[in-house]
C-alpha cells in the first residue's frame, strides 16, 4: 500500500506546477502577488484533498499506522521536490523558497506542508466516520 502511494504523489507535482501556472499566469496579475499566493495555497489544498480522496477510493487505507507513514512520505517527498525543484531547477535563492513560509507577512504556503501530512489520516478518518453512519 505505502508503495503505491509513494508512486501517487508523483501527480501531485504535476497538480501543484498546474496549480502554480494558474496562478502565475491567471489571477496573480488581477489580484497581486500575496493574494494570489494565499488562493494558490488554498486551492492547492482542495485539489490535494479531491485527488487524495479519489486515490482512497481505490486504494483503500486500512488503518492510522499506514495513514501517517503515507503522510509521513508525502511531506518528505513535497519539501524535497519543493526545495530541490526551486533551488536548483527554477534557479530561485534559498531566502525566496524560505520567504514563503513566514506567516507574519501572509505568506501561507507551510499550510501546504501541514495539510499534505495529516491529509491520508484525515481522508482516512472521514471515509470511516462516513461508513459508519451509512446504513448496511
Amino acid at each position: 500500500m505505502l508503495l503505491k502511494y509513494t508512486a501517487a504523489w508523483v501527480p501531485m507535482v504535476i497538480l501543484a506546477i498546474l496549480n502554480g501556472a494558474l496562478r502565475e499566469f491567471g489571477y496573480k496579475p488581477l489580484v497581486g502577488d500575496l493574494a494570489a499566493h494565499q488562493l494558490s495555497t488554498l486551492t492547492l489544498i482542495l485539489l490535494s484533498f479531491a485527488y487524495f480522496w479519489f486515490l482512497n477510493s481505490y486504494w483503500r487505507i486500512s488503518n492510522t499506522k499506514t495513514a501517517a507513514a503515507i503522510g509521513a512520505v508525502w511531506l518528505s517527498l513535497t519539501v524535497m521536490f519543493e526545495f530541490v525543484f526551486g533551488h536548483y531547477l527554477m534557479g530561485h535563492p534559498w531566502a525566496k523558497l524560505f520567504a514563503d513560509y513566514n506567516i507574519i507577512r501572509g505568506r501561507i504556503w507551510i499550510l501546504v506542508l501541514i495539510w499534505i501530512a495529516v491529509l491520508p489520516y484525515v481522508v482516512y478518518k472521514f471515509k470511516m466516520m462516513r461508513e459508519r453512519k451509512s446504513p448496511v
